[in-house]
């Protein structure tokens, strides 16, 4: 093959792989473009969430709420809140778990639980110290009922203990039974199980860790402020 012939080949070569380069430019989408079509996907997905919620396609329906403990997971049913969750507990796991003990049709509704934002902005900003939201008592047993009752009765400002608890739920000596009933409750702050002390003073367990409850009952004025 001769010097002409190579050089030929060499040329056509590189032209071949510049138009595959521009046509690879003209087929791939840029980063912004990725972004753009990711954002879209995500609007199309918000409104259709919205849209089943809105039409009674879905029987749960959720949301991410701020709070001064970082995003709370907020789920209602038709019959009311049903699920209020703590940062750590993670979204998936909480999703699984509703999906599992209640229904699997579930959407985000980013619009559904704006009632429940409002009160909750309201309680942790001082100005709520009853909610009025309807709840949905479907995870809880039968003893849990009885005891997150006499739990939502107590007073914004007021604690009781878990041996009084237990008696306001018809069973003295159940105190045991009764934590294990406080700790499970799956509408914290909202059922103010951080109402509940142990016998003494002592702050007793919780759920969300007992930081967060020494700072709701302080936020409502039933323990003084530590100086830290």
């Amino acid at each position: 093959m001769s010097k002409i012939q190579d050089s030929n080949g060499d040329e056509l070569t590189g032209a071949l792989g510049r138009a595959a380069a521009r046509a690879q430019r003209r087929t791939t989408p840029s980063g912004a473009a990725k972004q753009e079509s990711a954002n879209a996907a995500a609007a199309a997905a918000r409104r259709f969430s919205e849209r089943a919620a809105a039409k009674g396609l879905a029987d749960i329906s959720y949301a991410a709420l701020d709070s001064p403990f970082g995003a709370l997971l907020a789920a209602s049913t038709a019959s009311g809140l049903v699920r209020l969750a703590f940062p750590e507990e993670g979204i998936d796991p909480v999703l699984e778990g509703l999906a599992q003990r209640l229904s699997p049709r579930i959407v985000e509704a980013g619009k559904g639980l704006e009632r429940v934002r409002r009160e909750l902005d309201d309680y942790f900003s001082g100005r709520r110290r009853d909610f009025e939201l309807a709840l949905d008592w479907s995870l809880i047993g039968p003893f849990g009922q009885k005891v997150l009752h006499a739990t939502a009765a107590i007073p914004y400002g007021v604690v009781l203990t878990y041996t009084e608890v237990a008696a306001e739920a018809g069973s003295p000596r159940g105190s045991r039974a009764a934590g294990n009933a406080l700790g499970s409750n799956p509408i914290p702050i909202v059922i103010p199980c951080h109402r509940v002390l142990r016998t003494g003073g002592g702050l007793g367990g919780y759920a969300g860790g007992l930081e967060r409850k020494r700072f709701l009952l302080e936020l409502e004025g039933a323990l003084t402020p530590s100086l830290g």
